[in-house]
C-alpha cells in the first residue's frame, strides 16, 4: 500500500532545488528533439526506461540500507547490507551508471539540497549517516532513499517517487519552455502512469547492488554535456 507520505516526498513544494532542474529538456528544445507535446511524450517515456529505472532501484536499494539504521542512534557508523558494504559503496554505484560529468554533478548538487532540506523536516540516523559518509555530497536517487525511509515511506513508494521525479521534472520545464497548455502535458504525463508503475515494480526486485539495473541514455547524456556547455540556460541541467 502506498503511503500518504508520498504525496509530501514528490510535492513539487519540496525545498530541495529540483525546480532548477529541466532534465535534459531545456537542451532537447534548443536542439529540436522537443517541439510540442508528441515529442515530449517520447521524452519522457525513453527518460522513464533508462534514468528512471536505475534512478528508482537506487533509490529502493537506499531505502533497504536506511532502514538498518532506525533502531540506532544518530552518528552511528555505517551499517553493513548482507556484507556489501555501506553508503559509500551505493553512492559509488550511482557514480558507476552515470556516465555525464555533467550529469553526475547536477545528481550531487540534487542530493545535497534535498539532504539539507530533509535534515531539517524528517530527522533521522540514516540521514545523519548519510551526510558523514559521503561529504561531498551523494547522487539524489540515493539521498531520496534515504528520505523516503525516514519519511515513513516503504522500497517502493522511494521508487515511485525517483521515477516520478524523472518526468514530471522534464515535463514542468517544457511548459516553462515551450508555453505548451499545462492540462495536455498533464495528459501526456497520465498516459505514462502505466509505465511509472512498472518500473517501480521493477526497481523494487532484490538484487546485489552490483546487479542493479544500468540501463544507459547516450542522447541524455550528450544533451547534458552540450547544456553544460551554453552561456545562456534557464535551467541547471
Amino acid at each position: 500500500m502506498t503511503s500518504a507520505a508520498l504525496l509530501l516526498l514528490a510535492d513539487s513544494r519540496l525545498p530541495a532545488g529540483g525546480h532548477g532542474h529541466s532534465g535534459g529538456a531545456e537542451q532537447a528544445v534548443r536542439v529540436g528533439a522537443i517541439t510540442g507535446p508528441e515529442d515530449l511524450a517520447r521524452f519522457l517515456q525513453g527518460r522513464l526506461a533508462t534514468t528512471g529505472l536505475v534512478t528508482a532501484a537506487l533509490a529502493a536499494a537506499a531505502r533497504d540500507l536506511a532502514s538498518t539504521h532506525r533502531a540506532g542512534a544518530p552518528g552511528a557508523p555505517e551499517p553493513a547490507l548482507d556484507g556489501r558494504g555501506g553508503w559509500r559503496e551505493l553512492d559509488a554505484e550511482a557514480d558507476a551508471r552515470t556516465a555525464s560529468p555533467a550529469q553526475r554533478g547536477a545528481a550531487r548538487t540534487q542530493g545535497r539540497l534535498l539532504l539539507r532540506s530533509a535534515r531539517r523536516i524528517w530527522p533521522s540516523a540514516a540521514l545523519d549517516a548519510l551526510a558523514a559518509a559521503v561529504p561531498e555530497g551523494a547522487h539524489h536517487p540515493v539521498v531520496l532513499g534515504v528520505v523516503a525511509e525516514a519519511a515513513g515511506c516503504g522500497s517502493r513508494d522511494a521508487a515511485l517517487a525517483a521515477a516520478y521525479t524523472t518526468i514530471t521534472g522534464p515535463a514542468t520545464a517544457a511548459v516553462r519552455l515551450l508555453g505548451l497548455d499545462p492540462v495536455v502535458v498533464h495528459r501526456v504525463l497520465a498516459g505514462l502512469v502505466p509505465d511509472l508503475e512498472g518500473v517501480a515494480d521493477a526497481a523494487c526486485v532484490p538484487l546485489a547492488w552490483e546487479e542493479l539495473p544500468a540501463h544507459a541514455a547516450p542522447v541524455l547524456d550528450l544533451l547534458a554535456e552540450q547544456h553544460l556547455r551554453t552561456e545562456v540556460r534557464l535551467f541547471v541541467s
